[in-house]
């Protein structure tokens, strides 16, 4: 056990250092640049001056630092021209072993860190096709070396392709650790996006099904209770029992506005906790019958007919067919001058049929677009989307205003949960 944690946090204090490394790195170039360089150039110095037993070494010691010193300042450009630092220097080290000096891993130095930025920098083809290029080169210039004629033709070529394979696989390896970085680095950037967007969304989504409830909340009741009053108003002089009875409908209607208003906001108020006091049910097609009463008490009479064999309905569409039903009787109410409306139920299948329609006079021409300017209408077409319904609303040929809806009885499980939630 301690070990495994002593190894883990060696791996910890590595990462740690390596990446503190590469920050130093990338703020300051050049200045890591030029002590590299500086080092190199001490290794290819100290490689032009080895030889095998019993060999000297040539009497070019100018040449050989002049060649060491021009492949090492071509290692300045590496960043910006990675392909021009490598040629340089394999063109240098090829000249300073056909001169006779010693095919060394110290004057190899230079070649191989120029191979390893070129793998670092470019793609994998570019690699290879510079790689192989310049290991032929110096295999070749080895075979042909006279300071290596004590060696066989396998040793002289076997360890030019070893030192120079080994900066080659280092730097390839780099570079894909860099781009599994970035990739690692691009998807957390993307989830951190994909996350915000989907906040904003939900809070969208949120916020139009409460702007959605509340509308259909408050615009019904406040729609009966102005034809309510009005009829009131109009009889009062002529019929005071009828007004009586409209005064108490009216009563009824603002406390269920109330009790309705105060369920909504007691829903976007609840908390997780237990304690909380439990909050009303979700009103559905159960009822009905009270939604007829009230109409009827705004001077609206309204029939209810039912075809098919009754199904249960998931919370969600049980809700939003009542909803539908409430706004389209809330739109006879306030825009319309009919005295009666129709509201036809119809269990076809996996399917309830809703319509809803009133005779008036006959219709006009409606501009195109005219029918969804108004929030109800939106609002019911909204609501039968949310649980993969459709939903038409328009006038008649023969009169009056018509709304159908077909809405499935149990909605797919994603769409369940949201309308559940409302």
């Amino acid at each position: 056990m301690s070990t495994s944690l002593e190894r883990r946090y060696t791996d910890r204090l590595e990462r740690r250092y390596t990446d503190r490394l590469e920050q130093f790195t990338d703020r300051h170039p050049l200045a890591v640049d030029v002590v590299v360089v500086l080092a190199l150039m001490g290794c290819a110095s100290l490689g032009s001056h080895l030889t095998l037993p019993g060999a000297d070494p040539p009497d070019q010691d100018k040449t050989a630092t002049l060649l060491m010193g021009v492949s090492c300042l071509a290692l300045l450009k590496h960043r910006s021209h990675p392909r021009t630092a490598v040629t340089v220097t394999a063109v240098c080290t090829v000249i300073a072993v056909a001169l006779g000096y010693l095919l060394t891993p110290l004057l190899l130095a230079p070649i191989m860190a120029a191979l390893y930025w070129l793998a670092t920098q470019t793609d994998r083809k570019t690699t290879r096709v510079y790689g192989v290029t310049t290991m032929a080169a110096l295999m070749v210039a080895a075979v042909f070396s006279d300071s290596m004629d004590h060696l066989s033709l396998l040793l002289r070529t076997i360890g030019p392709f070893f030192w120079l394979l080994l900066p080659l696989a280092a730097g390839n390896m780099t570079r894909l650790r860099r781009a599994y970085l970035k990739a690692v680095q691009a998807r957390a950037e993307h989830a951190e996006r994909t996350r915000e967007e989907e906040a904003r969304l939900r809070v969208t989504e949120e916020r139009m099904r409460i702007a959605r409830e509340l509308h259909d909340v408050v615009a019904h009741h406040l729609a009966l209770a102005n034809a309510q009053a009005g009829t009131a108003a109009h009889l009062v002089l002529t019929s005071p029992q009828q007004t009586k009875a409209i005064l108490t409908d009216l009563t009824g209607t603002t406390s269920s506005a109330l009790r309705e208003l105060k369920a909504t906001l007691g829903v976007l108020r609840q908390t997780d906790d237990s304690a909380s006091a439990p909050l009303e049910p979700s009103p559905g097609l159960a009822r009905l019958p009270e939604l007829v009463s009230s109409c009827a008490s705004a001077g609206l009479t309204v029939t209810v007919t039912t075809t098919g064999e009754p199904q249960p309905l998931s919370p969600g569409v049980d809700l939003t067919a009542f909803r539908i039903v409430q706004e389209a009787l809330t739109n006879v109410t306030k825009h319309a001058a009919a005295e009666a409306a129709h509201v036809r139920l119809a269990y076809s299948g996996s399917r309830l049929l809703i319509t809803v329609s009133n005779d008036g006079p006959a219709a006009t021409p409606v501009p195109e677009g005219a029918l969804s300017r108004g929030f109800g209408v939106m609002g019911m077409r909204e609501r039968a989307h949310s649980i993969g319904g459709e939903l038409c609303a328009g006038p008649r040929p023969e009169g009056g205003f018509e709304v159908t809806t077909a809405l499935p009885l149990q909605p797919s499980s994603a769409v369940a949960e949201q309308s559940e939630t409302s």
